[in-house]
């Protein structure tokens, strides 16, 4: 890094001259420029020692699509580092063709640093980091900018990462994004996927194998490890791995060293690992399904990505973002208007982020470059019209409907009186001497009522639902999931 130089733009002379000494300090020359005007007549821009430019996200603010104008104009747009204590601007989001880098304040010597160097791998043009935050999550909700802030912190680091959450909450983009922040940037991200992966064949994909060490090996392969030298390993589903193969990863991630299957030559690793999960390994330690010291060693530094549903003010920013991904790959953009909207912020999304994505791409199937309503939703996702506000909607009482009945009146107050009654018998029940599995017990009280209810309404499911009170959707899920048939 040494003369290198930075463009900084701030209009402030104090916060300037403190940030040039602090640069001057790293052996990196400082460029003050205090405006727009300054920096299109500067000929330091072009210049293959300018490593990037830095401003505070206020100044980026202010300049806006200027400033993405005039970096765009030239002939290596500069890598910019925004200074600010909670995330990037928004425009850094609509202009991926930039490379954006955030440095939270207070200005940290080695968070600088390492950032410098992310955003010189940028400029120096290597292929495999054409936008710094091309992986990063989208969202700037509380919860996100935690995570984004975290990534941040960690990413300069080798420290192992252990991403937990729940499936379709983007654990591996998240991976990506550290790799892409991190100083191995310029290496391989090669993801495994160990619960994909029979248990016997995880480690000829993970180790390697020599030619005739099992029957089938016909050559030598080169494993992951191998793949990713210099680069990250990605270990997805690390909770689906077996004991042993979990000792045999213990093994490496001490000795930093492994041998190919049907081989006795060891080989020294460079890998940085980020595993993920979407277990409960606590748990999972408890039943003795997972190694408690192999758990220290990837829990080093825990990331928690939240569900879709505990960050519903990222919804509108996920829409978009995919809705846009989708319409440069097929030319099929859609939009919402508000009333599906109010139905898509109600729903409690259990696939999360996933499940968001192929609802879109199947509705940009159905209705391609068109406008989304409530009533072109599948029945799943619709619901009352209510009022979108951030994180929370709230029903509107003049425009909300009750589900529709087909039973009569007078019927529904007997079948409620009804079911009153069976609700009084059920507390007076008796709990066995030795206890009782609630959940089978349960299970099968259901399974009787759904069949008594198919059998009153001569096999056909939408009749049962009738009697039962419940969707035919939900209750052709629950003939699955018991395996009855109507």
């Amino acid at each position: 890094m040494v003369e290198a130089k930075v463009i900084v733009i701030e209009p402030s002379e104090l916060e300037a001259t403190a940030l040039q000494a602090l640069l001057h300090f790293l052996d990196i020359e400082a460029v003050l420029i205090r405006d727009l005007a300054e920096l299109r007549s500067s000929t330091h821009c072009n210049t293959s020692d300018c490593v990037a430019l830095i401003a505070r996200r206020e100044t980026v603010t202010a300049l806006g699509a200027e400033l993405v104008t005039h970096l765009r104009a030239m002939r290596q747009p500069l890598p910019v580092i925004c200074i600010s204590a909670d995330g990037l601007p928004k425009i850094a989001e609509t202009s991926s063709d930039v490379a954006w880098f955030h440095l939270e304040t207070p200005v940290k010597q080695r968070r600088l640093s390492a950032v410098l160097h992310q955003a010189q791998n940028v400029r120096s043009g290597h292929p495999t980091q054409p936008g710094a935050h091309r992986f990063r999550p989208s969202g700037a909700s509380k919860a996100m900018r935690a995570v984004h802030r975290l990534i941040e912190q960690v990413a300069p680091f080798d420290t192992n990462v252990l991403i937990l959450g729940e499936s379709g909450t983007g654990k591996e983009m998240v991976a990506r994004h550290i790799h892409e922040l991190s100083g191995r940037a310029a290496h391989p991200f090669v993801p495994v996927n160990c619960g994909a992966i029979p248990a016997d064949l995880l480690e000829s994909e993970l180790f390697g194998h020599e030619k005739g060490a099992f029957t089938g090996a016909l050559s030598t392969r080169v494993g992951r490890f191998e793949f990713a030298e210099g680069g990250t390993l990605f270990l997805d589903e690390i909770g689906d791995m077996s004991l042993q193969m979990q000792v045999k990863l213990l093994r490496v991630l001490q000795e930093r060293s492994f041998e190919r299957v049907g081989s006795n030559k060891t080989i020294r690793c460079n890998v940085r690992i980020i595993a993920a999960t979407h277990r409960d390994l606590d748990a999972a330690i408890i039943a003795g399904r997972f190694r408690e010291d192999l758990y220290y060693r990837l829990n080093v530094f825990p990331l928690q990505m939240p569900p879709l549903r505990e960050r519903l003010d990222d919804l509108p920013v996920l829409i978009e973002h995919l809705v846009q991904r989708q319409g440069q790959c097929a030319g099929r953009a859609i939009q919402f208007d508000q009333s599906a909207m109010n139905c898509l912020a109600r729903n409690r999304w259990p696939g999360n982020v996933r499940e968001l994505a192929n609802l879109l791409e199947r509705l940009a199937i159905l209705f391609p470059a068109q406008t989304i309503t409530a009533a072109d939703l599948p029945d799943r996702y619709r619901g009352s019209a209510g009022v979108w506000l951030g994180s929370e909607v709230r029903i509107d009482a003049t425009q909300a409907q009750e589900p529709e009945r087909e039973t009569e009146p007078e019927t529904e107050v007997v079948q409620e009186r009804e079911s009153d009654a069976v609700v009084y018998e059920m507390m007076d029940a008796e709990l066995p001497r030795g206890g009782i599995d609630l959940k089978d017990h349960m299970s099968a009280i259901e399974i009787g009522l759904i069949r008594k209810a198919l059998e009153e309404a001569d096999g056909t499911v939408a009749g049962a639902a009738r009697l039962l009170r419940i969707r035919r959707t939900t209750l052709v899920e629950k003939l699955r999931k018991y395996r009855l048939s109507a």
